[in-house]
């Protein structure tokens, strides 16, 4: 039932953990214990049998030996007619008969007076060695061991069948008459069997097994489709599973998309109520800020340090709260619409120094995992800071990796020193009181990228100036068509 994928090799280490793995191991432990109890069966029963129809065969063959024995004239015993088995006249063949002339006491007497056929050739068989139970007229059979000079092949016993006759004629001394097959007879289309028992069970076996095999896969494939649904669902591609599933399976994924559509209605909540927190949170500050700075005194002057806190907290929780909203909710932000837009923005946000931006890469081959605002806020504020420093010219630049996209913001300004370069995402801080602005915006980015389980760093640009280096979540955009990179002031004019 992991699957089919095609027939992956299953580590038994970690059975534990498969589910399939379980299940095969087990449905393969009864199968072959079913096999060697239907093995072990039916050669018991085939072995039965031939036994049964060896002895049916011996006893037919005492028969007709007890039908031709009679007393001659001179007080001999004969056989006339002797039984008609070509293989009693073959010396050794594996089929004999033997009659023996008995005593008072039941016992054999000396072999003069024994008659037997030309298959015992100049051999005997020991009948204190058989030991039947019964009376004395009744029909026995057992095994007779072999002992050193009576007949026989490889075998080391005798199947034996057995009665007493007492002649008609007067005077005639009782008779035991026994007739004997090799062992052979039994061991060898025994042996042929098994042999033929073994190939065809292993075949079956090799055929249940991979019938269990291609029965879990099949069984197990919804379960796979799931997972890739999943999977979309968590990239962003898809809001809830779809599709026909197999009716045991369907009241999981109904209940499944029942919790993603619960989910993302608490989301929406969340996001709206802390927008509306924090809107009226600003309202108050706000007020407090202007009262504030129509005073010159130490009070207004805490009262502004104090709203300008909250505010930094107000902006960061709300910007963390979103990221996390927007990541619950598996969404995915084509680059290419909001890069050009950014672009065309800042150009015109500084174009009276002339500053020059470029997009450099293939957005349109990317997706980012996440909000379009979350990204324009963190892009915006890059950009922004790059264009105040920028002598002529900010380039971004779009680079996909495995998982993520990475976005490089150059500018050909003056740069930061690298053992200040850390400082410069710390909440409020300003290296350049001359420049506008409240310091607030790296901090925010920092969080946002935090947030989405990213990274940012500072470095030395190609350009000469600082290099903005921002690791985001980010999926292939397959759906796209390929087109010629963005580049140049082409693609960035207002």
């Amino acid at each position: 039932m992991s699957g089919a994928p095609g027939f992956a090799p299953w580590r038994l280490a970690g059975w534990r953990g498969s589910l399939r793995l379980r299940l095969f191991v087990g449905t393969l432990v009864w199968v072959l214990m079913a096999i060697a109890v239907a093995g072990w069966g039916l050669r018991a029963l085939f072995a039965e049998h031939i036994a049964q129809q060896l002895r049916s065969q011996l006893v037919l063959q005492l028969d007709r030996l007890s039908a031709g024995v009679n007393l001659q004239g001179d007080g001999r015993i004969g056989v006339q007619p002797a039984p008609s088995d070509q293989r009693l006249q073959q010396p050794l063949s594996g089929l004999y008969w033997q009659i023996d002339q008995l005593d008072a006491a039941g016992r054999g007497t000396a072999h003069a007076g024994v008659q037997r056929s030309r298959s015992l050739w100049d051999q005997t068989l020991d009948w204190s060695r058989f030991a039947p139970q019964g009376g004395a007229a009744a029909l026995v059979h057992g095994r007779l061991p072999m002992a050193q000079g009576q007949p026989g092949k490889a075998d080391r016993w005798l199947e034996v069948v057995s009665r007493e006759l007492q002649l008609p004629e007067a005077g005639a001394p009782p008779l035991r008459l026994m007739v004997a097959a090799d062992g052979s007879l039994l061991a060898e289309p025994l042996q042929r069997f098994t042999r033929m028992l073994a190939m065809a069970l292993g075949t079956l076996a090799l055929g249940l097994i991979a019938a269990v095999a291609i029965q879990l896969q099949l069984a197990l494939a919804p379960l796979a489709a799931i997972r890739r649904q999943l999977a979309a669902i968590r990239q962003g591609d898809a809001a809830e599973l779809q599709g026909r599933h197999p009716s045991e399976l369907m009241p999981l994924v109904q209940e499944f998309n029942h919790v993603l559509q619960t989910n993302a209605e608490m989301v929406q909540r969340a996001r709206t109520q802390a927008g509306n927190l924090a809107h009226a949170v600003n309202t108050p500050l706000t007020i407090l800020a202007n009262a504030a700075a129509q005073q010159d005194s130490a009070l207004a002057e805490l009262v502004r340090e104090q709203v300008a806190s909250a505010s930094r907290q107000v902006e960061h929780h709300l910007a963390r709260a979103r990221a996390a909203a927007t990541q619950a909710a598996g969404l995915r932000t084509p680059l290419q619409p909001p890069l050009q837009s950014l672009v065309r923005t800042m150009a015109r946000l500084h174009a009276g120094r002339g500053i020059r931006f470029e997009i450099e890469g293939r957005p349109e081959d990317w997706d980012f995992r996440g909000d379009v605002q979350d990204l324009m806020e963190m892009l915006g504020n890059l950009l922004d800071n790059a264009g105040k420093w920028a002598r002529s010219t900010v380039r971004l630049q779009v680079q996909g990796q495995d998982q993520c996209v990475v976005l490089c913001v150059d500018d050909d300004g003056p740069g930061i020193e690298q053992q200040a370069r850390e400082r410069i995402f710390e909440r409020g801080r300003r290296l350049d009181e001359k420049r506008p602005g409240t310091g607030l915006g790296l901090d925010i980015v920092r969080d946002l990228v935090q947030s989405y389980g990213g990274r940012i760093e500072a470095r030395t640009a190609p350009l000469g100036g600082l290099r903005m280096r921002l690791e985001l979540p980010a999926v292939p955009h397959a759906d796209t068509p390929a087109r010629p990179s963005i580049q140049g002031q082409d693609s960035t004019k207002a």
